[in-house]
């Protein structure tokens, strides 16, 4: 596997996204488009990037200076524990409760209450184990 959120694994998890239907086809449903970032807690900025227009990934690499509109931080350990075991929807709210997944962008609390996004958000775990 590819080193945690390098450009060789950000290309190869958006390769995953876009042959997802329960993640890409569901985001496409509501014309879900935004940067998401993803890195390290207590780092500067985040280390891999993915841009998504209309449910699917259009580019996904390292970040380099992106404006942002998700900014999703955990510790390196964690990732590893859910890139082994991708966590479910009470995984993901513990994780968040207990600051083990942080938003330093983006609005988890209204995200996971739209089904809408709230599942796209958990099968990404699942796809991204898959990078």
């Amino acid at each position: 596997m590819a080193e945690l959120f390098s450009a060789e694994f950000m290309s190869n998890f958006a390769e995953q996204w876009n042959a997802t239907p329960e993640l890409s086809g569901e985001l496409e449903k509501i014309g879900f488009t935004s940067n998401i970032g993803y890195g390290l807690v207590g780092e500067e900025t985040p280390r891999g990037v993915l841009v998504v227009e209309n449910g699917k990934v259009v580019s996904g690499g390292a970040y380099d200076g992106q404006d942002l509109n998700w900014d999703i931080r955990a510790a390196q350990k964690d990732w590893e524990k859910w890139l082994q075991k991708p966590p479910g929807m009470m995984g993901l709210g513990m994780a968040y409760t207990t600051r083990k997944m942080q938003f330093m962008v983006g609005d988890y609390g209204a995200m996971i209450k739209d089904p809408r996004m709230a599942a796209p958000f958990i099968k990404s775990f699942e796809v991204m184990s898959r990078a």
